[in-house]
């Protein structure tokens, strides 16, 4: 099969509405609707992440969605990113609707003195941004006008950052690893528009570049195209289809801790600038969401899968057991539907393989009288007799 026939099938535009994971309404251009079965695999992915960044040592904030005029002059998006953004008043004053995190991330590092013992200081936010772009350009979930960026920002010494990059970089690894990707790395330097001094860049893009290749990571330099407060590391994503899709980007910022007074006091009783460290994993949750069901052509492993087990009764009398089946389940967490419309068996077991169920539990007489239920799994059919206790053992060594 042409990948281009593969691809079309794989479309997560299609797979979202026949999966019901989410919906792009008139009302809301650009800014997707997310439908409970969508909210699961979003649930998934967000507590995940909280898992990780948990164990790895960050915090995690929210700031707000909306901030007065002055915040976004002083941070430069002003002037350099206007047309993207969304504005809003309120009570006379000029408000912006964020189109990016890291000032509000700012703003709470600045919310108290801070002493060099404390960092490295990490924040992580799954925040909610805005940007404008242009009606042409929206599609489905991959391009969109509202979107959560996985962010955090690590404020640290300078001798602090190889460390910190390395730990970021040995966590994007383990992220992408867990879903099957492989991905290419890029370092991106000095733009002609940059902002500092140009010893001060020499510096970072040496230290990127040394953490790299300590990783022992392939990687491509893309001259000049670094953002203008830092040069930055990007990775790109390979899906099943061999597609490349840019995803986490590890960023050195010197300009932002200088234009915001960000201080920390130093061993020497003296303020001093921190290094900020912007990153992100999945980039965007719902771009990664986008990526995903294409990767998987909605085949979702089982951890991911919005209903992990379709019971299907044969008849009415076995509804009954059906439901208990369900609510022992439900005691581990697991996610179950029941069919119990009056349909050939069949053709309940047709439509869980088209609603791409991972696994699916035939019910009869037998099964009942047995404890136990008839397992099919998606795509491979018939599994075998299992207990309830095999079942919930299968499913813990699955997940």
């Amino acid at each position: 099969m042409s990948n281009h026939v593969e691809a079309e099938k794989r479309n997560h535009r299609k797979l979202g509405q026949e999966l019901e994971l989410f919906a792009s309404m008139e009302e809301a251009p650009g800014m997707p609707f997310f439908l409970p079965n969508g909210m699961i695999l979003r649930n998934e992915l967000e507590n995940y992440w909280k898992q990780q960044h948990q164990k790895a040592g960050y915090q995690e904030i929210k700031t707000p969605i909306m901030m007065k005029q002055e915040l976004w002059e002083q941070s430069g998006h002003w002037d350099h990113y206007h047309e993207n953004m969304y504005f809003s008043n309120v009570d006379e004053q000029n408000y912006a609707i964020k189109p990016m995190n890291c000032p509000g991330a700012i703003l709470v590092f600045n919310h108290k003195r801070r002493s060099y013992r404390e960092l490295p200081v990490r924040y992580a936010e799954l925040g909610l941004v805005h940007r404008h772009e242009l009606s042409g350009s929206l599609n489905g979930l991959l391009r969109v006008r509202s979107f959560t960026q996985d962010d955090a920002h690590i404020f640290a010494q300078m001798h602090q950052v190889k460390e910190e990059i390395s730990s970021v970089l040995s966590m994007i690894d383990q992220f992408y690893a867990h879903f099957g990707f492989k991905y290419k790395v890029e370092l991106s330097t000095r733009p002609e528009n940059f902002m500092g001094a140009v010893e001060i860049w020499d510096k970072a893009e040496a230290a990127l570049q040394s953490v790299l290749d300590e990783k022992g990571l392939d990687y491509q330099v893309n001259e000049g195209d670094g953002a203008f407060y830092g040069p930055k590391i990007d990775f790109h994503l390979l899906d099943s289809l061999g597609r490349s899709w840019q995803c986490g980007t590890v960023q050195l910022d010197f300009q932002m801790p200088e234009k915001f007074g960000c201080t920390y006091i130093g061993e020497d009783n003296q303020p001093h600038h921190p290094v900020m460290i912007h990153r992100a994993i999945y980039g965007a949750v719902e771009r990664f969401m986008a990526i995903l069901i294409e990767h998987y052509a909605g085949e979702f492993p089982l951890w991911l899968a919005p209903v992990q087990l379709k019971l299907l009764p044969i008849a009415d009398a076995h509804v009954a057991y059906a439901y208990e089946v369900k609510e022992k389940l439900l005691a581990y967490g697991y996610r179950v539907e029941v069919d119990e419309r009056r349909e050939k068996v069949g053709l309940k077991i047709r439509e869980a393989e088209m609603q791409k169920v991972p696994y699916m539990a035939v019910i009869g007489d037998q099964e009942i009288v047995k404890g136990s239920v008839a397992l099919r799994k998606h795509k491979e059919g018939n599994v075998g007799i299992a207990s309830i206790d095999e079942l919930i053992k299968r499913f813990a060594e699955e997940v």
